[in-house]
């Protein structure tokens, strides 16, 4: 969203928040018989997703924003496994200079057919709409079979780090003002599995940020499998014809080392095929749960029991299978309150015919699965989802949902006629009712041009206050759209910085209230697939220009307040020092 009259001058924290009410009849000067027709109207088209004129909800940019990147998964004609799933992307503020810049992981060759370098990306926000490749000058031209990244700053230095994942392992690499150097070895964060999706998260609360792997199936090239469809040609194996593989915690003991507690915490379990995971605190009792998305295999759900370990829930809760007692191609994950009732939903991205799931949170007790109800399975039948992701695009305070789709199979349409290899994006608009409606291809033509999506992720990359979307693309160039919504809804875009809790303050419970509404929003650290989207939590205000109550939750549990907050400006949250305002 741009207004004419704003400038990109500023920081880049973003908000969203709600818009209840509607149209006030009590100063239209109109006869009664016309008054009743306005009414019939707007009862008609109260449901339906507002776009004005023609202008585009997203534009395409990536041209002309000057990135160049180029995923490569090194298909040879082998049909390996690894080729059919992409990488993922991040944004984040490497330089601390206010402006988000993006980071796109890349995958390589396999040996003995090697085409040249194929490195992973970070582009410089060059604050006017461009970005500048910066990779070499900050010594992240790194080349490994990547997959996932994590941002954090596990330091506490005030610098964001990044964890990059891949096949036989990932890199660690600290921020030290600017330049990264890679700290693997020294770390202690040893990995051989098929890592993809990873997340930081303080599970002990003790102020240092720990990390979470997700591990595929146990593949390698030398026990990689033939598969035929036809019982002519090679292709792609399913990821059932592999073992599982456990996901990995690794504590941070504060001298810059992590140690590898995934068995004494209850993490270890070796029926997990590992490709989203998401931290979260599903029954609100004030401590990070995590939540893993697994192809084929049970999802899991391990509940904090505040003691240093986890008890794995998600069957107990009714989230490790569909309706059917069956499992999915689990892929991408988010979370959101969605229908404001105070608790973190999910939304999870399957395979082709299995439809997206949403599971419904009831008061952390247990989860049920509307996707039909809400109004995204019938839409999502025919994707394949990889990236998912809440975000509030039009700034009306409610969640909406962005999926990135994109098949595994680059000859699907010889074998099934109504799937494609590339395919739209989908977008739904979140109601307000619970219901969700999906937005037509003429309101975002950029958005909905066919790719092979993977990673998904979104930030304010202008500083005018509105969502932007990252989509990375296995095999091919990725997707940065700006967002061109112009509703002329308010924001709040709320940064946090702890001091006893971890620096970035993940896991932090903001609570806001403007006019009608009460939203509730989490500080994230990863989400979607493979892919991290800004720190900053954006609020949708819609009509309302004020915000009556700003409340935070630190992760350490202390609670502050802040009264009579103005719309549409980037603030800063520090633990137990107030807030100021970002220029």
């Amino acid at each position: 969203m741009r207004r004419k009259s704003e400038s990109f001058e500023g920081s880049n924290f973003v908000t969203a928040s709600s818009f209840e009410g509607g149209i006030k009849f009590s100063s239209l000067m109109v006869p009664p018989p016309a008054a009743w027709m306005a009414l019939l109207l707007v009862l008609c088209f109260a449901n339906r997703p507002e776009h004005k004129g023609s202008r585009p909800l997203f534009v395409d940019i990536t041209e002309r924003a000057g990135v160049g990147f180029c995923h490569h998964n090194g298909g040879f004609g082998k049909k390996f496994l690894p080729e059919t799933m992409g990488s993922g992307c991040a944004f984040f503020d490497y330089n601390n200079d206010g402006w988000v810049d993006l980071f796109l992981v890349n995958s390589t060759d396999w040996p003995n057919h090697w085409s040249g370098p194929q490195l992973c990306r970070l582009y410089r926000n060059n604050r006017d709409g461009t970005f500048t490749d910066v990779s070499r000058d900050t010594e992240l031209e790194l080349e490994l079979y990547g997959m996932g990244v994590a941002v954090g700053d596990y330091d506490n230095d005030g610098w964001d780090d990044l964890y990059v994942s891949g096949l036989g392992g990932g890199r660690l690499f600290r921020n030290e003002a600017g330049r990264f150097r890679d700290l693997t070895q020294k770390s202690g964060i040893r990995s051989k599995g098929f890592g993809t999706s990873c997340a930081w998260i303080d599970f002990d609360r003790d102020g240092r940020l720990d990390l979470f792997l997700c591990n595929y199936a146990k593949w390698s090239e030398e026990t990689d499998k033939s598969c035929s469809y036809d019982q002519v040609h090679k292709s792609y194996c399913s990821p059932a014809d592999y073992p599982p593989d456990s996901p990995q915690l690794f504590r941070n003991l504060g001298n810059g080392t992590f140690a590898d507690v995934s068995k004494p915490t209850g993490i270890y379990s070796s029926d997990c095929k590992a490709l989203g995971v998401v931290v979260l605190d599903y029954n609100r009792d004030g401590w990070p749960d995590i939540f893993v998305a697994n192809d084929t295999t049970p999802h899991k759900l391990f509940r904090n029991n505040q003691n240093g370990t986890f008890t794995e829930v998600a069957l107990d809760t009714s989230v490790a299978l569909d309706g059917n007692g069956k499992t999915r191609a689990g892929m991408g994950v988010d979370f959101a309150d969605y229908d404001r009732s105070g608790y973190a939903s999910l939304v999870i991205g399957n395979f082709s015919s299995e439809m997206l799931s949403l599971y419904h949170n009831t008061r952390g007790a247990f989860f049920v699965d509307r996707a039909d109800t809400v109004g995204i399975a019938k839409d999502s039948f025919y994707r394949l989802t990889f990236g998912c992701l809440f975000f509030d695009y039009d700034l009306d305070g409610w969640e909406d949902i962005l999926t990135a789709n994109g098949h595994i199979m680059d000859d699907i349409h010889e074998y099934d006629s109504k799937l494609t290899y590339a395919q739209p994006a989908l977008l739904f608009h979140n109601q307000g009712d619970g219901k969700f409606t999906a937005m037509p291809s003429e309101s975002a033509p950029d958005l909905f041009i066919p790719m092979v999506g993977r990673g998904l992720a979104s930030a304010d990359i202008d500083n005018d206050g509105d969502l932007d979307v990252l989509i990375s693309q296995n095999n091919g160039a990725p997707r940065l759209l700006r967002n061109d919504c112009d509703l002329s809804n308010h924001w709040l875009q709320v940064a946090t910085v702890g001091t006893r809790s971890n620096r970035n303050g993940y896991g932090a419970l903001l609570l806001l209230k403007a006019g009608k509404s009460t939203q509730t929003k989490r500080v994230k650290s990863s989400s979607s697939y493979c892919s991290q989207s800004q720190s900053q939590v954006v609020f949708g205000l819609g009509r309302d220009a004020r915000v009556d109550l700003l409340e935070v939750q630190w992760p350490n549990g202390l609670k502050e307040e802040y009264r009579g907050l103005q719309a549409d400006q980037r603030i800063v949250l520090t633990e137990g020092r107030g807030w100021m305002k970002r220029p």
